[in-house]
């Protein structure tokens, strides 16, 4: 059957359904074999990035050879596609990421700042204790542009070059980045490889993202001119390679300014900026944001099943 129903089938029940809390989830137990494995290696005071590595190891061969022999298995019984249909529901989080961070917008529009800040600290590891209305939109924003990448474009494009296992793979990656992938005096060496090879699979999809952005903002009505101008002009600064191409998109489109000051475990940073300082970000631009993300997810996994059935 190969891997256009499933990933067909995948996506339409990830865009109804989002991740259902009452099913098992398998990035879940990708994080809970990280926090195992992790305390059994991070132990001594030397070779702290050789055992980083066999942490990457461990992880991405499970993450990757599970879900390769599970759907093997079950194509002897010719079910296959419903294994790899079901992973690829979980991998992909187009309906999540909305469903999520819509609770951060339905939180402030009741005015409830407390409320608000607790749903967010969900999402991100940065401090949102002292946030205020305004930190708590831009910082909403800037988690949906980053995770328009991480959650949806690459995810997607791994699953078009290799299935759902590769599609795991990436996941696996991403969750290492996630947990291990610091840049403080405990991960500097034992999450190296983690952020490093994280930065490698993210590449291509990102770059490949802020293009689709700019081409959205202007199906959408959003000034794609100034998201191309912010794109070109902003794309680098960022602490990561490749999340300010979506951030930088973004932040041209609805005409605001993403970055600045931030404070992760109680110290301050100064980010770098993307975007024109016109004006403060609102609750609009976070339904604005709304639309460019179903869109660009839909254009995505409709170019990516194009040039996949061409090369089929």
């Amino acid at each position: 059957m190969g891997i256009v129903i499933p990933l067909i089938a995948g996506y339409i029940l990830d865009i109804i359904f989002g991740d259902p809390h009452s099913l098992p989830h398998p990035i879940r137990f990708i994080g809970l074999l990280i926090e195992k494995v992790e305390s059994l290696l991070y132990f001594g005071k030397r070779f702290y990035k050789f055992k980083g590595l066999l942490l990457f190891i461990i992880i991405t061969s499970i993450s990757y050879l599970i879900p390769l022999y599970l759907i093997k298995l079950f194509d002897l019984f010719n079910l296959g596609f419903i294994i790899s249909t079901l992973l690829i529901f979980q991998i992909l989080a187009t309906k999540s990421l909305y469903i999520e961070t819509n609770k951060v917008y339905l939180a402030l529009k009741k005015g409830d700042i407390k409320m608000a800040k607790k749903s967010l600290s969900l999402l991100v590891s940065r401090d949102t204790k002292d946030m205020k209305e305004v930190d708590i939109i831009r910082s909403t924003i800037e988690t949906i542009s980053e995770n328009i990448v991480d959650g949806i474009t690459s995810p997607l494009f791994y699953i078009f070059i290799g299935g759902a296992p590769l599609g795991m793979l990436y996941k696996a990656v991403n969750t290492l980045d996630s947990m291990v992938g610091y840049k403080n005096s405990k991960y500097m060496e034992f999450g190296y490889f983690s952020a490093k090879i994280d930065d490698v699979l993210n590449y291509i999809p990102a770059r490949l993202t802020g293009l689709l952005l700019v081409i959205v903002s202007f199906l959408v009505g959003l000034d794609y001119k100034e998201s191309y101008k912010i794109l070109l002009r902003d794309k680098r600064n960022h602490s990561s390679p490749n999340s300010g191409f979506s951030e930088a998109a973004v932040a041209g489109a609805l005409g605001i300014q993403l970055g600045g000051r931030v404070s992760y475990f109680g110290v301050m940073h100064n980010k770098p900026t993307m975007g024109n300082n016109y004006r403060d970000p609102n609750l609009g631009d976070i339904k604005k944001l709304y639309k460019v993300l179903f869109v660009t997810s839909f254009i995505f996994f409709s170019l990516g099943l194009g040039v996949l059935t061409l090369c089929m």
